[in-house]
C-alpha cells in the first residue's frame, strides 16, 4: 500500500507541477480589442458623408488653399460655421476604408439648375479625390473598393442625394452613372414629380409609373436605389418593384425614433426579404425620440413667440434663444445609435445593417460621435453588448460589399436589356 501511495503522491506532485508551469489561461479580449480586430479586418464603409456640400457652401467648390489632411480649424464663428467633421487624419483614426461622398444639391432648385449643380458636385468630388492619391481612390465598383482597401487607400464612391438631381430624365440618370454616381436617393426633403418624400405633403401615394421606371432603370444599369428621406409609401412601392438589393444610406429604426424618414418594422422586414441594407446615422433628431419630441416643442414655442411679437422679429428671436438656453436639446449618446442597430438586427437580421453617419451634413451629433474618428467607440459598445467580431465585420463593411456585388450581378445579368426610354420634356 505504501508503494502505491507513494506512486499516487508522486503523480499528484507531477500534475501539480505541470499545472503550475502551464501558462495562465488567456484573458478574454476586451470590447475595445474585439472592435479593433473587426475594424482592421473589415474597415468601415460609410454610406453618407456631406464633405462635397461643405465645399460648395464654404468655398464655392474652390479647392485652392483647402487642406483635407486636417480640417479641425475650419470653424468660422462670423458665418456661424462649425469645424468640419471629416478629414484624412480622422478618417484613418476612425478606420474608414470606404466612403460614399454625397453630391447633395438643394431640392428647391429647378430641374436645370439641379442637374448643373449635381454635375458641379460630382466634379469637385472627383477633383478632391484626385488631389490626394496616396489616401483616396475613386471607386465605381465593389472590386474597386476591395482593391483600394487592400492598397491602404480610402475607396471614394459618389452618391446623389435626391431624385431632383436628374431633372426628370432617364437620359440624365444614365449620364450621371457614366460620371461615377453609384447611388441615388429617390427624394430629399421635398417630393419629386415622381416620388413622395417623408417630409413633404403626399402627392403620389409613393411612386408614380415613371418613378417605378426610374427604379427599374437604376437597377438595370447597376445604380443603387437609396430610400433614405422617402415616405413609407415610396419605400414599400420601391421594394415591390426592386429585383436587386436596395439601400438606406443614412436612416434609423422608426420603432426607436418615430421620425417619418426612419424605417418601420414593416419596411425592415421587406428590406430583409429584398436583401438590402439600412445604414444607421448619428443625427440626434433621427436617432433619439426625445430629441424629435424636443424639436416639436421648440417649433411650437417659435410659433408662439412669432405670434406674440408680430412685427418684432428681434424680440421673437431673443425669446427663442432664451428658451433654448433654458431647455437645451437632448443629444443622446453612442448607446442610442447602438439601440437602433440592435433593433434593426432583431427585426431584419445581422446581414441588413450598416453605417451612414451623415457627418458634415448635420449641425450636431450624438455625444461621443462628434466626427468620423469615433467609429471605434461605437464598435466597442456593440462588442460590449455581445456582438461577435464576425457580426461587427458585417456591420462595418461586409454587408455593404455584399449588397453592391448583388446589384452589380443583377446589372450584368440584364446588360442586354434595352434602356427604358422616356420622351424629353422640351
Amino acid at each position: 500500500m505504501t508503494k502505491y501511495r507513494n506512486l499516487w503522491l508522486a503523480g499528484v506532485s507531477l500534475a501539480s507541477a505541470a499545472t503550475m508551469s502551464a501558462p495562465a489561461a488567456l484573458a478574454a479580449p476586451t470590447p475595445e480589442q474585439v472592435a479593433e480586430a473587426a475594424l482592421r479586418a473589415a474597415p468601415v464603409w460609410d454610406g453618407h458623408n456631406d464633405v462635397p456640400e461643405q465645399l460648395r457652401e464654404r468655398r464655392k467648390d474652390v479647392l485652392a488653399g483647402f487642406d483635407f489632411r486636417d480640417t479641425t480649424r475650419t470653424a468660422d464663428p462670423a458665418k456661424d460655421e462649425q469645424a468640419m467633421h471629416t478629414d484624412l487624419a480622422r478618417l484613418r483614426k476612425g478606420h474608414v476604408g470606404a466612403q460614399f461622398w454625397s453630391v447633395y444639391v438643394s431640392a428647391a432648385l429647378d430641374d436645370q439648375h439641379a442637374v448643373q449643380a449635381t454635375l458641379e458636385q460630382i466634379d469637385v468630388t472627383r477633383r478632391l479625390v484626385a488631389a490626394y492619391p496616396g489616401d483616396l481612390q475613386l471607386a465605381t465598383s465593389a472590386a474597386d473598393v476591395e482593391k483600394a482597401m487592400k492598397a491602404g487607400r480610402i475607396a471614394s464612391l459618389i452618391g446623389m442625394e435626391g431624385g431632383h438631381s436628374i431633372g426628370g430624365s432617364l437620359g440624365v440618370l444614365r449620364q450621371m452613372y457614366a460620371l461615377g454616381a453609384r447611388y441615388m436617393t429617390l427624394t430629399h426633403f421635398k417630393n419629386t414629380p415622381w416620388a413622395d418624400s417623408a417630409t413633404d405633403k403626399p402627392e403620389h401615394d409613393g411612386l408614380t409609373d415613371f418613378g417605378r421606371d426610374v427604379v427599374r432603370e437604376m437597377q438595370r444599369i447597376g445604380m443603387l436605389v437609396d430610400l433614405s428621406h422617402t415616405s413609407e409609401a415610396t419605400m414599400m412601392d420601391t421594394l415591390a418593384v426592386a429585383r436587386a438589393p436596395v439601400i438606406f444610406s443614412h436612416s434609423n429604426a422608426r420603432a426607436i425614433n418615430h421620425h417619418t424618414r426612419n424605417a418601420s418594422d414593416t419596411v425592415l422586414k421587406a428590406l430583409a426579404a429584398n436583401g438590402g441594407i439600412i445604414m444607421v446615422n448619428v443625427f440626434p433628431t433621427y436617432v433619439v425620440e426625445e430629441t424629435r419630441q424636443w424639436n416639436a416643442v421648440r417649433a411650437g414655442e417659435k410659433a408662439r413667440l412669432e405670434a406674440l411679437y408680430i412685427g418684432e422679429p428681434e424680440a421673437a428671436a431673443k425669446g427663442l434663444k432664451d428658451w433654448e438656453a433654458a431647455h437645451p436639446m437632448p443629444r443622446g449618446a453612442i448607446k442610442d445609435v447602438a439601440d437602433n442597430i440592435d433593433h434593426i438586427v432583431a427585426v431584419s437580421g445581422i446581414d441588413h445593417v450598416g453605417l451612414g453617419g451623415d457627418f458634415d451634413g448635420v449641425g450636431t451629433t450624438v455625444v461621443g460621435m462628434e466626427d468620423v474618428s469615433t467609429y471605434p467607440a461605437l464598435f466597442a459598445e456593440l462588442a460590449r453588448r455581445g456582438h461577435s467580431q464576425a457580426d461587427l465585420e458585417k456591420i462595418a463593411s461586409g454587408n455593404m460589399l455584399r449588397v453592391m456585388k448583388a446589384a452589380e450581378a443583377y446589372a450584368a445579368a440584364h446588360r442586354a436589356d434595352p434602356p427604358i426610354e422616356s420622351p424629353t420634356a422640351f
